[in-house]
């Protein structure tokens, strides 16, 4: 049974996990990129990492927070500085992550993270002792992927109707979802619709789309489970 992920490929050129967990449950998966990043803002991010003296901590939303981190440092010219200092001081302070994927990459800048186990950032947010002051730094922007359209049109020609369709994202989903309906016509009510986490989920219901799966964490494991139960016979 086919199915279709809105996501890209794993950065590490391996297989991509999600692909990997899927297919033991006997799905054959395909990945399809929906989003592109532009970062912004870099050397103002750069400089805020320089003086971790004014800070309490570090919150990484996103792989491509983390991304941003050594692009900055690298582009500033203080690669060296973080090994030699600013690493140790940043981790003498707690740094949170959103998910287990965020929670990886920030372990190979050298630092410790706590709330990987959360999933989302609704749950971290309740993580984290509230009444906290925060300063947020905007390092990247979400654009259309310019494969889209391409990319869905190679797909459903050579492959068909997709048996499920996962969304990892409300970006995501905003980029591709038009595309989706044509190329799908009266055969959409087929697609079983499933979501990463409940922020995509609440998405996919705002388009008027059934939600069959939502993810209970944001990892292959748990989305496989989910995909596997909503395509059984009678399942919803």
């Amino acid at each position: 049974m086919k199915v279709l992920l809105l996501k890209e490929a794993n950065d590490d050129g391996g297989q991509d996990p999600y692909i990997r967990e899927l297919g033991s449950h006997g799905l054959e998966a395909t990945l399809i990129p929906v989003l592109s990043f532009e970062f912004l803002s870099l050397p103002t991010f750069a400089e805020k990492l320089s003086h971790p003296e004014g800070y309490g901590g570090l919150i990484f939303t996103s792989p491509r927070a983390v991304e941003a981190v050594k692009l900055s440092l690298e582009q500033d010219g203080k690669s060296e500085v973080w090994k030699k200092s600013l690493r140790e001081k940043w981790n003498a302070k707690p740094v949170y992550v959103v998910g287990n994927a965020t929670a990886s990459l920030v372990s190979k800048l050298g630092l410790d993270a706590e709330g990987a186990s959360s999933g989302n950032a609704e749950r971290l947010a309740e993580w984290i002792c509230s009444g906290i002051p925060m300063e947020s730094i905007v390092v990247y922007q979400k654009v259309p992927h310019p494969g889209i359209q391409r990319n869905l049109d190679s797909y459903y020609s050579e492959q068909g109707i997709p048996a499920s369709i996962t969304f990892f994202s409300p970006s995501g989903l905003t980029y591709s979802l038009g595309h989706i309906r044509e190329l799908s016509g009266s055969s959409i009510d087929r697609i079983k619709f499933a979501a990463i986490g409940p922020t995509t989920a609440r998405a996919l219901a705002a388009q008027g789309l059934p939600v069959s799966c939502t993810a209970e964490s944001p990892t292959p494991r748990a989305l496989a489970a989910g995909i596997r139960t909503a395509l059984q016979p009678h399942s919803c």
